[in-house]
């Protein structure tokens, strides 16, 4: 008697298929095996979801090629979360299950991570009473959603260790998710010798091989903690205790790619599904999290005092309209000060390269990229024009291509040019820079972090990488080179990014003693968002921003799908944009009542050419949670794209560009 796998393919089809299973490999296949398998003319790799004895066919019955693993790399709690993911984030099962399931062939050392005598490391001797109250209650599960939200440096790390070990102790597992992967460095040092080596750690720098070594180290039951980024969410741990989610609010929570998961709402389906605790924390969490306290759907665990002693530092406001440089001369005389006393110095802006557009004075000309509609960023060092987006690289030019005036030059700075102007006011300061490019070599990022951690640097400069969770006891003075690069983008949610960085930035000062100092420069000193960071008032910020979004009809109150038509044919794609919003418009008429979604708009995306690829974006939205849902999921089961046309969809979209 034959058997047949029924198995899913990493395409964007919503069906499985069924494959005959030769008799010499009927010991071999099981659910949670990666299978090779002829689909049309090519091969492909198959997930297994079942094995069933008999399969009536009209059709004949293909047969499964080789088995790719000699283990179960996933089980039934995987499959069923596969098949949420499908109908949530309306995909195919098995795209979600292949971008679950690392892709790498055999097991892989993963690189050893050293081990310092540092401050951060040690066990805490003594907690504060917020932090005992906090883990108490946790511990005590009688909500299945905690968040902790409290200042930073008020020990957050330690409540969801010490959790962790009760959990640990009870023989169950626990996820911990960072958003970073300095931060998921950070951690691993911490928490590999306090839990013995039983970690296992899953980042982007892994390469699929190594990814696979300690996926199964997870799976055989050797470990029951793992730490990571994102797609740590997928751990398949069988007896789930615990998933922690630090830094909540951060958007690489969120997956840029189909399936377009967070990692939140996927960590609340899985805890739902095996009665497990999620525990999130923030400085600020993000809009989402806040409505959920508000409405008591998750327990707030408040942490409001400093543990390491240290105060809050103080903030000023620098408006920039008339200063005559990139640094204030507040700023500059600020951190003469601090560098007298031996001290450190972090310096961030939200922009890499050394200048963010290239332009004509007599006529404006802007130098844009070919293939995308941004403009390129000149980058000092190399000496190059480049496009962030698709990576295409030019000269810069020296007479303008439109009206051939002579008169071009750069606007705006980015990190290296504020770089050389410090090193132009600062000639005896040991600098260094942290930003997206100088981070493409993970041994040079690491050595600056211990570099400035032992105080060997006396000036950080940074994007993001450097406001997120770094601990540093030597920083006294942080200065925000530019708070505005975020408000100006077209998005509802540049207000609360660009709270939530600022606070977040301004976490890393003073963090042990009461001489900490954020300089906040500004050309919108009046800005809602920059004056509540200034007065760090979080609660009223947050509670302004919702009555906010209640007010326009934007979420949290609403749900957003964002639908954006992409291809290489610009009129073919308005074509397809259009058709889609007839199909949307007509499925919604058919459902009449209260509570109906709408198509808030068919147009051009911000960025309206990536790569080659003409941008559309139709944007549906639904009061309820089910509405817009039901609508979308509706047209695309009846919809095919034509040939050289993609449409990606995103629900509860972070970014419109």
């Amino acid at each position: 008697m034959s058997l047949f796998a029924h198995l899913v393919l990493d395409v964007p089809v919503k069906q499985s298929y069924t494959y005959a299973i030769p008799s010499d490999m009927e010991p071999f296949v099981h659910v949670g095996i990666r299978v090779v398998v002829p689909f049309g003319k090519r091969e492909m790799t198959g997930y297994v979801i079942e094995v069933v004895p008999r399969f009536e066919a009209t059709y004949p019955i293909r047969e499964i090629k080789r088995v790719i693993d000699k283990e179960s790399l996933y089980g039934e709690a995987s499959v069923k979360l596969a098949y949420w993911m499908a109908r949530f984030y309306l995909c195919s099962q098995g795209e979600a299950l292949s971008m679950m399931v690392p892709g790498g062939r055999r097991d892989s050392s993963t690189p050893a991570l050293a081990v310092e005598d540092d401050a951060t490391i040690a066990r805490v001797a003594n907690l504060s009473v917020d932090q005992s109250r906090a883990i108490e209650t946790i511990l005590e599960a009688r909500h299945p959603m905690y968040y902790l939200y409290g200042i930073t440096g008020s020990g957050k790390s330690e409540v969801f260790l010490r959790c962790a070990e009760a959990m640990i102790a009870q023989g169950k597992a626990v996820i911990y998710l960072v958003p970073e992967i300095t931060l998921t460095h950070q951690l691993a040092r911490q928490v590999t010798t306090r839990f013995e080596n039983k970690v296992a750690i899953l980042h982007s720098a892994l390469t699929p091989s190594q990814r696979l070594s300690q996926w199964k180290r997870i799976r055989s039951g050797e470990v029951l903690f793992a730490i990571g980024a994102r797609s740590a969410v997928f751990a398949p741990f069988e007896n789930l205790g615990m998933i922690i989610i630090d830094e909540e609010h951060e958007n690489s929570y969120k997956s840029g790619n189909t399936p377009r998961y967070h990692a939140r709402q996927v960590a609340q389906q899985r805890c739902k599904d095996e009665k497990a605790l999620l525990v999130m924390g923030s400085a600020t969490p993000s809009l989402e999290a806040w409505s959920m306290m508000k409405k008591g759907q998750v327990t707030a665990l408040r942490l409001d005092t400093r543990v390491g002693g240290g105060v809050p530092p103080q903030v000023t406001v620098v408006d920039m309209v008339g200063e005559k440089h990139t640094l204030s001369k507040k700023l500059l005389e600020e951190m003469q000060r601090v560098l007298g006393r031996k001290k450190q110095v972090i310096l961030f802006l939200n922009r890499r390269g050394y200048s963010y557009f290239f332009h004509c004075k007599s006529c404006g000309y802007d130098m844009q990229c070919p293939h995308c509609s941004v403009s390129l960023t000149f980058h000092h060092g190399s000496n190059d024009m480049v496009c962030h987006y698709c990576g295409y690289r030019g000269k810069p030019i020296q007479v303008c291509p439109e009206c051939h005036s002579l008169d071009v030059g750069y606007s705006g700075f980015g990190t290296e040019m504020v770089e050389q102007e410090v090193s132009q006011f600062f000639p005896k300061a040991t600098i260094r820079r942290l930003d997206t490019d100088s981070a493409k070599d993970k041994k040079h990022m690491q050595g600056v972090l211990d570099q400035f951690r032992k105080g060997e640097v006396d000036i950080l400069l940074g994007t993001q990488m450097v406001a997120k969770g770094l601990n540093f006891p030597g920083v006294e003075l942080v200065g925000i080179v530019l708070a505005d690069s975020g408000m100006n983008i077209p998005d509802f949610r540049s207000q609360e990014r660009t709270f939530s960085l600022l606070m977040q930035v301004s976490g890393r000062a003073g963090r042990y003693d009461d001489q900490g100092q954020v300089i906040i420069q500004t050309f919108h000193p009046d800005n809602s968002a920059v004056v509540h960071a200034r007065l760090r008032e979080v609660d009223a910020f947050f509670d302004q921003e919702l009555a906010m979004r209640e007010e326009t009809g934007f979420p949290p109150h609403t749900r957003l799908i964002n639908l954006v038509v992409r291809g290489r044919n610009k009129e073919k794609v308005i074509q397809q944009a259009n058709r889609l919003e007839e199909l949307l418009e007509a499925s919604i008429a058919s459902m009449p009542g209260e509570g109906a979604a709408e198509v808030l708009c068919n147009c051009e995306c911000p960025l309206e050419k990536i790569a080659s690829n003409w941008r559309h974006h139709v944007l549906v939205m639904g009061p309820g949670p089910s509405a817009a849902h039901s609508v979308v999921a509706h047209v695309l089961e009846h919809y095919t794209a034509p040939s050289g046309i993609y449409v990606e969809v995103d629900i509860d979209p972070l970014q419109m560009l």
